[in-house]
C-alpha cells in the first residue's frame, strides 16, 4: 500500500518514534512524505521514503494531487492542534480529498496505530480492489 506521512514541526519527533515503533509494518509498504519529515524518516528510522517538497513549499498539494488520483491508500497526518490557525487549511484540504476518494487519514498517534494494526491484520486490503498495483 502506498502511504503518506506529514507531521507538522511540533509533531515529527512523533512521526519519527512512531515510525520506529512500527518499522516492520511500515518497511513493507511504499512511503511517501513531505519533504523535512520524510528526510527525517529516512535518516534516523531507515526507511524508504519517497519525499515531495516540505509542507509549506507546497508538499501537502502534492500528497494531496496523489490523494485526488487514488495512489495514496493511508495518510498518517500528525498535526498539531495547538497551532491549528496556520495549519488549518493543510488540514482540511487533505481531510476533505481523503474522504471524497474514501482514504484513511489518522490525525493523532491513537488512530494511526488502530490503522496501523488494521493494515497488518488486512483490514484494509479493499484498497488494493481500489488501487490495484
Amino acid at each position: 500500500m502506498n502511504i503518506a506521512l506529514v507531521a507538522h514541526d511540533k509533531k515529527k519527533e512523533l512521526m519519527i518514534q512512531f515510525c520506529i515503533a512500527y518499522k516492520g509494518i511500515l518497511e513493507k509498504h511504499t512511503l511517501y512524505a513531505t519533504g523535512t519529515t520524510g528526510k527525517l524518516v529516512r535518516e534516523i528510522v531507515g526507511l524508504k521514503v519517497y519525499t515531495f517538497l516540505p509542507g509549506a513549499q507546497g508538499g501537502d498539494q502534492q500528497i494531496g494531487a496523489r490523494i485526488a488520483y487514488n495512489s495514496i491508500d493511508m495518510v498518517l497526518f500528525f498535526r498539531d492542534p495547538l497551532d491549528a490557525a496556520s495549519y488549518e487549511p493543510d488540514m482540511f484540504s487533505l481531510l476533505r480529498l481523503c474522504d471524497k476518494q474514501n482514504i484513511p487519514i489518522a490525525s493523532n498517534t491513537a488512530t494511526a496505530e488502530l490503522l496501523i494494526h488494521g493494515l497488518e491484520r488486512g483490514d484494509l486490503d479493499w484498497r488494493d480492489i481500489v488501487n490495484p498495483k
